[in-house]
């Protein structure tokens, strides 16, 4: 009795403790399918429509970048320039001034511009704005680039060919640099013999004998290269 008691409570409390494990077996199951089927539902709880876009900065409205000019600087044919009318954007227009020196303005049409200064052209456009269509305008223009002035290095210098003004002096350039420019002198270069020829308004040539090698001495002033000016150096004759 005794014994079978034993077992029989040593059965009942494996029994209870298989149930126990097949309890908290079934107890957890919901937990973990949960965990197993989280990621599914959490793409599935997605919005499926287009994604959403932030919002781009505003693109700043352009303003063309001006060149400083020096003072008094006189436009020319191929010159880029820019005209502002304050208050009237539809008026704003840049552009570069045709061979003969004109540059399309809108409703003014083509006014010719070559030969004044930045503050005489501003003073013409506002005359002709101010004549017919608006009341006091007032007009800017800015230099934005400089036409393509260059000069041309023959003879006796290691690079000869045609050069551009920099862009700091277009209107023209010390001899000596110029002569840098195209490589300085050869070995048998005679910088006394040195001739400038020159387009005149007229139509005609100008021919200038240059002794430059007084100016590398410091004993003179130098002389001024032109836009358009072909300088050739000489040759040596010993």
């Amino acid at each position: 009795m005794i014994i079978r008691s034993a077992f029989g409570l040593r059965l009942d409390f494996s029994e209870g403790l298989n149930r126990l494990r097949t309890g908290a077996r079934w107890r957890w199951l919901p937990v973990a399918l949960t965990f197993y089927l989280l990621p599914d539902f959490l793409l599935a709880s997605q919005p499926t429509g287009p994604a959403s876009i932030l919002p781009s900065p505003a693109v700043s409205a352009f303003t063309p970048n001006s060149v400083s000019a020096p003072p008094g600087y006189i436009l020319s044919a191929n010159d880029q320039v820019a005209v502002e009318v304050f208050g009237e954007d539809d008026l704003r227009t840049n552009g570069r001034l045709n061979p003969e020196g004109n540059l399309s303005v809108p409703l003014l049409g083509s006014i010719h511009l070559a030969g004044l200064t930045l503050t005489q052209a501003a003073s013409k456009l506002t005359e002709l704005y101010g004549r017919d269509y608006l009341v006091n305008p007032k007009v800017n223009v800015m230099l934005l680039g400089y036409a393509k002035r260059r000069f041309s290095m023959l003879g006796q210098v290691n690079r000869p060919g045609s050069y551009e003004m920099p862009e700091s002096s277009p209107g023209g350039i010390d001899l000596l640099e110029a002569i840098a420019m195209a490589g300085g002198y050869t070995r048998i270069a005679a910088p006394e013999r040195v001739t400038v020829r020159r387009h005149t308004a007229a139509g005609g040539d100008q021919i200038f004998k240059v002794n430059a090698k007084r100016f590398t001495k410091g004993s003179g002033g130098g002389f001024h290269v032109e836009p358009g000016d072909t300088i050739t150096v000489g040759e040596s004759i010993f």
